[in-house]
C-alpha cells in the first residue's frame, strides 16, 4: 500500500571551514541511514561548511568549497537511492542565502532558502544572509558548471516549495522558522504536507532542551504530521556547544530521541512511521480541515521516488516514547565536558592546566575536566574509534586505552595551587585532596618571592612602599597589592602550561583554564589579567548557585568527598592578610551583595531588559517581604555602579562556554558600552523620586 515511510535525521559534530572532515561525517551519516533502510536523510543547518563560519560567509572561497563538497556528494554512489537534504550557503542573483539543497540520484530537486533568520542572542544571520521573502514563489537557479557536469541540469528550482513524492509530501523548515510565530509548517500542513523537516544550528543553554522538544511536538499536535529535526553538535570553533537532540515526532508525540551530549561525531536516528496515522489523525480535526480547504497552495516539485515500499504491511512502525531530560546539574557535568574535549582535540594540545584555589569555582572547573575524562573512557568502552584515536594522539601513546578516568586525568590534567602569605592551610589542603581524588598531576608552589620582587621594583622607582589597609594603607594601596598577587598567578599559570610537560620529559603544551563564574563577571569581581585570563573558561556562563548544585551532584555521583569541605567554606579570594591565621576576606563582603542577589540582577538586566529604574520597580515587589523600597534602591544603585565601573573587564573576558541567557560576554552576546557615566544621575534620580513617594 505504500504507507510505512522510513526516514533518518542526524546530529553531526561539524567544524567551521573543515570541509574535508565535514564531508566525511556527512558521508558516514548517509551510509548509516541507508544501512537502516532510510529513504530520506536530513542533516544539520549549513552542515557542509559548518554553522559557525561567521564573516567567512562573505568570502567567495566559502561558497566555492561548499559547491565542491556538494559535487562530491552528488557524484558518489553512496548518495544513490536516498533523498539527501544538506545545508550550505548559496549565492542567488548576487544575494547570499542560507539554504537546503535537496537531491536524489545525481539530480538537485530543490534549493530551499531560509525564510526567518536567527538574529538574537548569539546569532547574527542577518549580517551574512538575506531572508527569502517571496512566499510560495520559485525561481530558476543557474547551477555552477562543476555541478552542471554532474547533474546534467542547467537550472533547478530555488524558493519556497515542497516536494511531492509518489507516496507523500515533504516540506522544509530551517531552525529559526520553528521558533517563529508564523512557522511555515502551519500553512504547509494545511496544504497537505505530511512530513516536516527542520535542519538546525541550535546551541545549548541550561534548561532550554525542553523548549525545543515542546515546539517540535506542538508543531504536529494541532495539525498532525511527522516532524524530523536535525541539529549540529559539539564545539565548531567558538563559545557555543551545539547540543544535538535530533528527534522525530508524529502527531504531537516523540517517537525517536537523540542524545543531547555525546562524544560521537556522527549520530543517526531512523524511524519507520505509518502515513495513515497522520491521515486518520487529521481526519478528526474539523477546524483544521476547514482551514485547509481555503489555504493558498505551495508550488510542488514532483519526485519520481517513494519513501515507502509497495509491500509494507508487515513492516513494524515506531511507537511514542517519553523524552528524558537532563537535570541542570547533569547538563553542567556533560555539556562543558564535551565542549572541552572538542576544544582539546581540535587545538592539538596535550591537556589542561588549572590554577586550583580550593574554592567552589576552580573546583567545579576541575570536576568538569574529570567528567570529560569519564566521558572519554565511556566512549572508548562503547567502541568509539574516533575518541580512542584522539586520546592516543593527545597523550602521545599509540597503544594507550583510556579505561580509568583518574588515570586519564593524570595524563591530561595539571592542577596548581599557588600559595601566598595570605593563603590559608585549609584551602591548600582542600585543593590537594581534590586533586588526589580526581587524579590530576598536582603542583604546589609559593608566589611570595615573585610578589615581593614586583613590589620591590615599584619601591625602588618611587621610594614608596604600598601597604595593606589592615597595616594602615589606603584602599588603593591594598587593592594594588591584591592585584599584583592575582596577576602573577596568571603569568605563572602560562609559564607552567608551556613548560610543565617539557620538564616532565613529555611533548606538547597545556591549555590554561579559567574559572570565573557568570555572576562575578557581571559584577566585575575579578582582577583584569589575573587567573580569570586563560585560554578558555568552561564555567564562565554558569551562575554560582548552579555551580554549588553541581558540586553537590559531583559529591553524590563521582564520590568526590573532598568537595564537602569546599562546599561549606565561604568563598574567598585570599588576597588580603590573614587574621590569627584565618581568612578574614570573603567574596560577598567584598562585593557588597550576595551571589543570590547577583543572579537576580543578571536576569533582570539581560533577560528582562531592565535598566536601573525598571529593575528597582520590579524588585520592590519581588523583595517586598525582606527589603524596604529605600533598601532596594540602595542595592540597585550599588549594583549598577559596580557593573558600569567594571564593564571594561568584559572586553578581555576569557572565551567561555555559553550556558546562561544573562551572560555578560562582551564579544557578541551582550553588546554594550564599556565606558559609562557611572553616576547614572538621571536614572537614579527617577528611583529616588519613587522612593520618596513610596
Amino acid at each position: 500500500m505504500g504507507r510505512a515511510v522510513t526516514v533518518a535525521t542526524c546530529a553531526l559534530n561539524q567544524w567551521a571551514l573543515d570541509f574535508e572532515g565535514n564531508l566525511e561525517r556527512i558521508f558516514r551519516s548517509i551510509d548509516i541511514a541507508k544501512s537502516k533502510g532510510a529513504r530520506y536523510r536530513l542533516g544539520p543547518e549549513l552542515e557542509i561548511c559548518g554553522y559557525g563560519c561567521s564573516d567567512h560567509y562573505y568570502e567567495s572561497d566559502t561558497l566555492l568549497h561548499s559547491f565542491q563538497v556538494l559535487e562530491k556528494l552528488l557524484e558518489s554512489p553512496a548518495t544513490q537511492d536516498i533523498i539527501c537534504d544538506v545545508g550550505m550557503p548559496v549565492l542567488h542573483r548576487n544575494v547570499r542565502y542560507n539554504c537546503r539543497v535537496i537531491f536524489l540520484n545525481k539530480k538537485i530537486l530543490l534549493i530551499r532558502p531560509k525564510i526567518s533568520l536567527a538574529n538574537g542572542g548569539n546569532y547574527r544571520e542577518l549580517r551574512w544572509f538575506t531572508p527569502w521573502s517571496k512566499a510560495r514563489h520559485v525561481e530558476e537557479y543557474f547551477l555552477p558548471r562543476i555541478i552542471q557536469e554532474v547533474t546534467g541540469q542547467e537550472t533547478v528550482p530555488f524558493g519556497d516549495a515542497v516536494l511531492a513524492t509518489k507516496d507523500t509530501c515533504l516540506g522544509a523548515e530551517i531552525c529559526e522558522e520553528l521558533w517563529a510565530p508564523n512557522s511555515p509548517h502551519i500553512e504547509m500542513g494545511l496544504d497537505g504536507v505530511e512530513i516536516f523537516t527542520n535542519s538546525s544550528g541550535s546551541h545549548h543553554v541550561l534548561r532550554k532542551a525542553h523548549a525545543r522538544v515542546d515546539l517540535v511536538n506542538s508543531a504536529t499536535a494541532k495539525n498532525g504530521g511527522i516532524y524530523i529535526l536535525a541539529n549540529q553538535k559539539g564545539c565548531d570553533g567558538d563559545r557555543l556547544y551545539y547540543d544535538g537532540c535530533a528527534m522525530i515526532s508524529m502527531n504531537g508525540e516523540t517517537v525517536a530521541q537523540g542524545s543531547q551530549f555525546s562524544l560521537d561525531d556522527v549520530e543517526v536516528l531512523v524511524a519507520t512511521l505509518d502515513l495513515e496515522d497522520v491521515r486518520s489523525y487529521r481526519a478528526e480535526i474539523s477546524s483544521r480541515n476547514l482551514a485547509a480547504s481555503k489555504v493558498n497552495p505551495y508550488p510542488r516539485v514532483k519526485v519520481n521516488f517513494a519513501l515507502s515500499c509497495p509491500d509494507d504491511v508487515a513492516v513494524p512502525t515506531c511507537m511514542p516514547i517519553q523524552w528524558r531530560h537532563h537535570s541542570p546539574e547533569e547538563e553542567i557535568s556533560l555539556g562543558p565536558a564535551c565542549w572541552l574535549w572538542d576544544y582539546l582535540r581540535r587545538s592539538k594540545q596535550a591537556g589542561f592546566l588549572l590554577p586550583l584555589s580550593g574554592g567552589i569555582d576552580s573546583s567545579a572547573t576541575a570536576c568538569i575536566v574529570y567528567s570529560m575524562c569519564h566521558q572519554v573512557c565511556l566512549a572508548v568502552k562503547n567502541g568509539n574509534a574516533d575518541v580512542l584515536a584522539d586520546a592516543r594522539r593527545i597523550v602521545n601513546d599509540e597503544t594507550y586505552i583510556p579505561e580509568d578516568p583518574r588515570e586519564l586525568c593524570k595524563r591530561v590534567f595539571t592542577t596548581c595551587y599557588m600559595a601566598s602569605e595570605n593563603s590559608s592551610q585549609d584551602t591548600c589542603n582542600r585543593a590537594k585532596l581534590l586533586a588526589e581524588q580526581i587524579g590530576s598531576y598536582h603542583i604546589n608552589l609559593n608566589i611570595d618571592a615573585a610578589v615581593k620582587a614586583v613590589v620591590g621594583i615599584f619601591s625602588v622607582v618611587t621610594g614608596r612602599t604600598p601597604r595593606f589597609s589592615v597595616y594602615g594603607g589606603s584602599s588603593r594601596e591594598s587593592l594594588a597589592l591584591q592585584n599584583v598577587q592575582a596577576r602573577i598567578r596568571m603569568v605563572l599559570a602560562y609559564l607552567f602550561a608551556q613548560l610543565t610537560l617539557w620538564a616532565r620529559g613529555m611533548p606538547g603544551g597545556l591549555l590554561v583554564l579559567g574559572s570565573a563564574n557568570v555572576d562575578e563577571s557581571l559584577r566585575g569581581y575579578l582582577t583584569k589579567y589575573d587567573c580569570s585570563s586563560a585560554d578558555i573558561n568552561p564555567i564562565g556562563g554558569i551562575s554560582k548557585t548552579d555551580l554549588k548544585n553541581f558540586i553537590q551532584y559531583c559529591i553524590e555521583n563521582f564520590q568526590l568527598t573532598a568537595l564537602r569541605s569546599i562546599m561549606s567554606a565561604p568563598p574567598t579570594a585570599e588576597l588580603e592578610p590573614l587574621v590569627d591565621g584565618q581568612v578574614a576576606q570573603t567574596d560577598e563582603t567584598d562585593m557588597g551583595m550576595t551571589y543570590a542577589e547577583l543572579s537576580v540582577y543578571g536576569k533582570l538586566r539581560k533577560i528582562a531588559k531592565a535598566g536601573p529604574y525598571s529593575m528597582f520597580c520590579k524588585l520592590i515587589h519581588m523583595w517586598k517581604e525582606i527589603c524596604t523600597p529605600r533598601e532596594v534602591a540602595s542595592k540597585v544603585k550599588h549594583f549598577f555602579r559596580m557593573y558600569s565601573v567594571n564593564r571594561h573587564k568584559m572586553t578581555t573576558l576569557t572565551p567561555s562556554y555559553h550556558a546562561e541567557n544573562y551572560s555578560p560576554d562582551d564579544n557578541r552576546f551582550d553588546l554594550r558600552p564599556f565606558l559609562y557615566n557611572t553616576s547614572w544621575s538621571w536614572q537614579f534620580r527617577c528611583i529616588d523620586k519613587q522612593v520618596n513617594a513610596l
